[in-house]
């Protein structure tokens, strides 16, 4: 393995960080190394697998459709891309969709959107929130660390405190264009916001006539144990963002708008060439018709409440937080635990010094869970050692 990492040394452009393994195979909830080592995946490509690593009714009908056409530019119609918006439709409620490769570039349209509609600039978004790295999704993305050597960015933007209604009162006004809002922070540690929160935010909507914005990329499609994170809090948004699940890794996103801010945009004012590509749209078709034929929705909800369960019979676990196969957990000391779980034979997402991030495929069964909780808690007598 060390020879690959040293070619990729000479190659790549350093921009990430990476656990030293290499990935050669997946198969359902399981990743295998160069070594033939199998792990437990409790990543799922940061939220994006959802229906399991090398799945063969996913698989097939992508091979379909590679034979068939794989591009052919929004210059034209295609059936899949038909197909892809009228499902959409069906699941979230919103009325008019547009593709993307990503979910950054899905809050980039966004957020283009909504200052087309309401004439208005300015943005609120909170701190903690995480929605993009390009520039304009970037300005929306509160950790300075990740702004500041690329600024000037996007402007206005002000960042409001996640939870709190005084804060959130202050920065909204009558220039505010949108307010833009992590349902779930996830890239944060997984923190759900409060209900009596994004109560607020659309009670101030009315008052001052901007638009909400849900970044559902991480929550959506049956990650929180519901199709989107929005049904929890019974909230409709006039824009959701979407991505990473719904096409089980495969790069695909989508803007949701209502009918309502459809009226006001305009022919030519956003495109792309790869988006909505028919091999993509498959992809995501075949992902959403996989969670609803095998009811991955409410195995997200119940696999996640026996974790959660075993989760708070472990002493060493400080707090759990999410929903569904969405979860944070407060660990103590993150990067110990989790070489301790990749040591045997787990993989999770450490978020912060103290925070871990459990958010595998949503095909994760009691038996996964539950050899998952026993590498966790074998954690405790490794350190006595």
């Amino acid at each position: 393995m060390n020879e690959w990492f040293e070619r990729e040394k000479k190659v790549f452009i350093q921009f990430f960080s990476r656990y030293p393994l290499l990935i050669e195979r997946g198969e359902g909830c399981w990743l295998y190394d160069s070594e033939g080592k199998r792990y437990l995946d409790l990543i799922a490509g940061i939220a994006c697998v959802s229906v399991g690593h090398g799945n063969e009714y996913l698989n097939a009908k992508i091979r379909e459709q590679l034979d068939r056409l794989v591009h052919v530019s929004n210059l034209f119609y295609t059936k899949p891309q038909i197909e892809l918006a009228e499902k959409l439709k069906e699941i979230t409620g919103l009325d008019r969709f547009f593709f993307t490769n990503s979910g950054t570039e899905s809050v980039e349209g966004a957020l283009k959107i909504a200052r087309r509609f309401t004439g208005k600039k300015k943005f609120v978004s909170f701190v903690n929130d995480f929605h993009g790295r390009t520039m304009g999704a970037l300005s929306v993305t509160w950790k300075e660390k990740f702004r500041e050597p690329f600024e000037p960015l996007i402007k206005p933007v002000e960042f409001a405190e996640f939870n709190s209604i005084d804060s959130l009162e202050r920065a909204v006004d009558k220039e505010t264009s949108a307010v833009i809002v992590e349902l779930i922070q996830g890239e944060a540690g997984v923190f759900p916001a409060k209900k009596d929160f994004v109560r607020r935010i659309f009670e101030l909507k009315e008052e001052f006539e901007f638009l909400v914005i849900f970044d559902e990329v991480q929550t959506g499609f049956g990650r929180t144990g519901e199709w989107f994170a929005k049904n929890i809090y019974g909230f409709q948004p006039d824009i959701i963002t979407l991505a990473k699940s719904m096409g089980n890794g495969f790069p695909v996103g989508a803007i949701g708008i209502s009918e309502e801010v459809h009226g006001g945009i305009e022919k030519g004012d956003h495109g792309s060439t790869f988006g909505g590509n028919p091999l993509a749209c498959t992809a995501s078709l075949a992902t959403i018709e996989y969670i609803e034929e095998n009811d991955l929705v409410e195995n997200s909800r119940e696999m996640g409440e026996r974790f959660r369960r075993g989760l708070e019979r472990l002493d060493f676990v400080e707090d759990i937080r999410g929903y569904g196969l969405m979860i944070g957990v407060g660990v103590g000391d993150a990067k110990a635990f989790h070489e301790h779980l990749m040591k045997n034979g787990v993989l999770v997402n450490a978020t912060s010094e103290k925070d871990i991030r459990i958010i595998p495929p949503l095909t994760i069964s009691s038996d996964e869970v539950d050899f998952a909780l026993t590498a966790m808690e074998s954690w405790i007598s490794s350190k006595s050692q």
